[in-house]
């Protein structure tokens, strides 16, 4: 592994054939937008040092080699509009992460203060976790004139659906807000497998996040959990599977999973807590039904106050095909089944 150069721009020491001398970082001096304002110092810095070990922007701050308007602060500054910040010179290591590809997804909206799209299964959101790049990697590659572009929330990588990025900070900081007073009404279409009697049925299960000894972020009921409540609604039966609405009352990871599994309702194709037999069975075509080769997860709908105008916007993607042929030949299944 090849050693990183430290912030101040001394090479390490001992190489037995120095390369020709690079070129030094410099001293950067930016004033921060309206976009930028608001934000934790540490926050900024994380951002704008891409490739920089997260201990080493650290160091620097309690260095005091940043400075805001010349004076020295903590990492919980927060920027103003305005602020002038010095960036001392850092290097990043000199293995280099491959370039990200620049990707556009279908947009379901799209202004001055929003992207909305309809993310595929089996994309990541963002990079981390053994993953190079995500979503919002993709898109700031494709979009490099954009000044600001973050996500709102999260989707797991299994799910396809609605993702909202904010284009500014202000909607970011809006949107945010309206999440932790619970005014977001997001509305998930999910197959489970059992037979599911109610029209509307109500689960509070607290719910516990852990890593299992491979490093895997995992969640299970359990009594110390987080409060957690999803309200299902029953759209249709096909035969020994149910298509459902699920409405998230609170946001936790792996909410809607995990409360299907721990009440007997596993959703077709979840790798993780679903019914693996079954899930094996579902990839293979038999008669009339098709092979699943996914989970049956898809956020389908959300209505929000517009971080700018304050009004009610509602936003829908459908159901993506290899979903839709599935329910059809479920349907064709049973339609075999009564005809035999």
């Amino acid at each position: 592994m090849k050693d990183l150069p430290d912030f101040s721009g001394n090479a390490p020491e001992n190489r037995a054939d120095p390369p020709s001398a690079p070129v030094v970082p410099q001293v950067r001096l930016i004033t921060i937008g309206e976009e930028e304002a608001d934000q934790r110092i540490d926050n900024f810095l994380l951002r704008i040092c891409k490739g920089v070990p997260k201990s080493h922007v650290y160091r620097v701050l309690r260095s005091g080699e940043v400075r805001v308007n010349k004076g020295r602060i903590d990492q919980t500054y927060r920027l103003k509009a305005g602020d002038v910040v010095r960036v001392p010179p850092v290097r990043v290591a000199e293995t280099q992460k491959a370039a990200v590809p620049g990707a556009e997804f279908t947009i379901l909206h799209e202004d001055a203060h929003l992207l909305v799209i309809d993310k595929p299964a089996g994309v990541a959101v963002h990079g981390g976790s053994g993953v190079s790049y995500g979503v919002i990697e993709q898109l700031r590659a494709s979009r490099p004139q954009a000044k600001f572009l973050e996500l709102v929330h999260r989707l797991d990588r299994e799910t396809s659906g609605i993702l909202l990025l904010a284009k500014k900070r202000s909607a970011l900081t809006n949107l945010h807000e309206q999440i932790r007073e619970g005014t977001i009404d997001k509305r998930y279409l999910t197959l489970v497998h059992g037979e599911w009697k109610n029209a509307r049925q109500h689960i509070k299960l607290p719910l516990f996040k852990y890593n299992t000894p491979d490093g895997e972020r995992r969640v299970r009921v359990q009594s110390d959990g987080m409060a957690s409540h999803t309200v299902f609604n029953l759209v249709r039966k096909y035969g020994a599977f149910a298509l459902l609405e699920a409405e998230l009352k609170t946001g936790r990871t792996h909410q809607i999973r995990v409360h299907l599994s721990a009440s007997g309702y596993p959703i077709a194709g979840d790798d993780k807590y679903g019914d693996f037999g079954l899930n094996r069975a579902l990839q293979k075509p038999q008669g009339s039904r098709i092979a699943l080769k996914r989970m049956f997860l898809h956020a389908h709908r959300i209505t929000f106050l517009h971080p700018e105008s304050g009004e009610p916007l509602t936003l829908k993607a459908e159901l993506p095909r290899e979903c839709d042929a599935f329910l059809r030949s479920l349907q064709a299944e049973a339609a075999d089944e009564r005809v035999s």
